[in-house]
């Protein structure tokens, strides 16, 4: 399984950024992807996911009504679209797969990550 993630940026407090993760490798929908960030001296932190099946989403509390996570199954590609981004939201994300659904929790795939900064 290979992932690669891209649309990190420089935005100002406020903007937007679409961030895209493209998979491959894997057989049928019976997978999820996550977007995961870690920002410099701090833990990593799981972002959204979403179930590439049955489309179910999940999202931190800190980006509920800012993020939307969703899928192009055609195109094995997941977005992240981050409006009203604040300098919290500055980080390295990263996307990953989980065979299985999002609550499985099993991400033993990782993309590479792309940087998002945001000044205030």
């Amino acid at each position: 399984v290979q992932l690669q993630a891209s649309g990190g940026g420089l935005v100002q407090a406020g903007g937007s950024l679409r961030l895209s993760c493209v998979v491959s490798g894997f057989t049928g929908d019976n997978y999820a992807i996550g977007w995961y960030r870690q920002a410099p001296g701090k833990e990593r932190e799981g972002v959204s996911c979403i179930g590439m099946d049955d489309g179910s989403t999940y999202y931190a509390d800190s980006v509920k009504g800012r993020f939307t996570i969703s899928s192009d199954n055609a195109k094995n590609t997941v977005y992240l679209q981050m409006n009203k981004l604040k300098p919290e939201d500055t980080a390295v994300y990263y996307c990953a797969a989980s065979r299985g659904s999002c609550l499985g929790n099993n991400f033993d795939s990782w993309g590479q990550g792309t940087q998002v900064t945001v000044s205030s």
